[in-house]
């Protein structure tokens, strides 16, 4: 199947308008890195064509780019005036086994966010402003360039998340925020999952700002279990706050400093759940859950056996699992929890990426659908 690649927002209004007279659906797609693009449809539409910040403007702390704009390209010109992307979005391409370049229009239609979500929110919460193609080949602009002129929040936040099912993203505009003088990682050494949930939990209580929270579990290697907290800020300022809090764990005993790029190599190791790149794990489940219940939930996995890393402080779970499992009975476990899980892979595909919502969400979602894509022609099936 050949991809259709726009250049630009109206080529891809008249190409929709068209498939929707037809009858034809359309898979979406940004740089495939996510494996996400549905199998059954009449044609893949990639948006790496429409390319390109369209305008960057530091002093206001807000840029906006194409769609299709690679995250690196992104990323590159935020660093060079020392800004970044709050929320460290993740790289799937680890994970997903897949080649290609994350693009930026991806991260907000997928609402992808890294350990810093536990402290500076979600990619969703940073993107104010859209526009975009829908289902009846429409191009809609929606909010603004800078916050105390945005408009319509509404919509831009509804289609972050909604994996181009809703329309075709075109061009995103996010807010920024500076590069952090210093970023220092205390870590812990050898807690188990309940301790290292209760002293996360705690230290996000106190008033020293943690900037991302982690446990990464003992996986029969040399270095063994990992609790770790992210200070970032003016340097003095990380240095109180890590002799504040390594006094006031001291019970779990001194946490080892780590910085530079021992430290970033091991958040990147956490945003892009490196522990799970194996195909031993037939399945992967990324769960959201209310970090209340998640010792709960890690009680449950310990008794399979099954392969865990805990983010945002124990509201993130990650879960590998065996060939044999039923993942159906897991969502169900994780549902009693209230929480949430999304089957990020699986070599057995059995079934979709998200178990299927109550009579009363499904009709809300329906609505919403049918509103922007009355022909359903977008992504078919992928929520």
């Amino acid at each position: 199947m050949t991809d259709f690649i726009p250049l630009s927002a109206p080529e891809l209004a008249q190409y929709v308008r068209q498939a929707s007279a037809t009858g034809e659906t359309l898979g979406v797609i940004g740089g495939g890195t996510r494996g996400l693009a549905p199998k059954d449809v009449s044609q893949i539409v990639s948006t790496s064509g429409l390319s390109g910040i369209t305008f960057y403007e530091p002093s206001e702390m807000v840029i906006g780019a194409r769609a299709g704009t690679p995250l690196t390209d992104v990323e590159q010109a935020l660093a060079d005036k020392g800004q970044m992307l709050a929320f460290e979005p993740m790289d799937h391409r680890p994970l997903m086994a897949t080649r290609g370049q994350p693009t930026i229009g991806a991260v907000a239609a997928c609402n992808i966010s890294g350990p810093r979500r536990v402290s500076a929110g979600a990619a969703r919460d940073h993107l104010i402003g859209i526009e975009m193609v829908n289902g009846r080949g429409e191009i809609i602009r929606s909010g603004g360039r800078v916050m105390k002129n945005v408009t319509g929040l509404d919509l831009v936040k509804l289609n972050a998340g909604a994996q181009g099912s809703l329309g075709i993203l075109t061009e995103v505009i996010f807010k920024l925020m500076p590069i952090r003088e210093q970023s220092l990682t205390l870590c812990w050494h050898g807690l188990d999952e309940a301790d290292a949930i209760a002293l996360m939990g705690e230290a996000m209580g106190t008033p020293f700002e943690i900037d991302a929270a982690a446990h990464i579990p003992d996986y029969g290697e040399e270095q063994g279990a990992r609790t770790l907290l992210r200070l970032e800020g003016f340097a003095p300022s990380c240095t109180y706050r890590f002799k504040q809090l390594a006094r006031l764990f001291s019970h779990h005993g001194q946490p080892e400093k780590i910085e530079g790029e021992k430290a970033r190599a091991l958040w990147r190791m956490v945003a892009n759940a490196e522990p799970f790149t194996s195909p031993d794990f037939a399945h992967v489940l990324r769960v959201h859950i209310a970090v209340s219940k998640a010792p709960r939930l890690l009680e449950y996995a310990s008794g399979w056996g099954v392969r865990t890393l805990i983010d945002w402080s124990g509201g993130l779970i990650w879960l590998g699992l065996e060939p044999d499992t039923d993942i159906a009975q897991w969502r169900q476990q994780i549902a009693a929890l209230g929480g949430h899980a999304r089957l990020v892979r699986s070599s057995q595909v059995p079934g979709p990426a998200f178990a299927s919502p109550d009579e009363k969400i499904a009709g809300l979602m329906s609505g919403i659908k049918h509103a922007f894509d009355p022909a359903g022609i977008f992504n078919p099936g992928i929520l």
